[in-house]
């Protein structure tokens, strides 16, 4: 076992090795930012953009599940439906405990209806009549609270389509 190195030449050696390493960290370039969280923005008639924090349901045992059993949604968060193609779809609020808005969206980004303040733990089908291809679920009377309605313009960030 060799002697420890002198004071002198320890802070020497780390002072060497910290200018090693940002040499390094600054030739691979700046540092990337964070990821952000999935997001989807809504514009309205009147040109205010609203953005809505989203946990995503793509899987059929995502979508199967949804926002049941939550028993508080904060005020710009939701879940966004995904589907591979637009369809009619309904939507029903079994064990679901807080009441809900469906906004549902085609795939050109325009909301093509929604149901509003739908009524916690029933069963009844949900169908705007229009076919779509997203859904977003946010709290109960958001829509109207932000001034959104049909035609809406949709834009989704961070949210993987494919």
């Amino acid at each position: 076992m060799s002697p420890a190195a002198p004071p002198l030449r320890r802070g020497a050696m780390g002072a060497a090795l910290w200018l090693a390493l940002c040499a390094c960290a600054a030739a691979a370039g700046p540092a990337q930012p964070a990821a952000t969280a999935p997001r989807v923005v809504l514009e309205t008639a009147e040109g205010k953009r609203h953005a809505v924090t989203v946990e995503l349901a793509r899987t059929p045992e995502e979508q199967a599940r949804g926002l049941m059993y939550r028993r508080e949604l904060a005020e710009e968060a939701g879940m966004l439906f995904i589907f591979p193609t637009a369809e009619r779809r309904a939507f029903w609020m079994r064990n679901t405990l807080i009441p809900l808005d469906m906004i549902f969206i085609d795939e050109g980004g325009r909301v093509v209806g929604i149901v509003e303040d739908a009524t916690p733990q029933t069963l009844t089908p949900r169908d705007p009549g229009e076919p779509a291809r997203y859904v977003l679920e946010v709290k109960g009377g958001w829509a109207r609270r932000h001034g959104v309605a049909k035609g809406a313009r949709v834009r989704f960030e961070n949210v993987p389509l494919g």
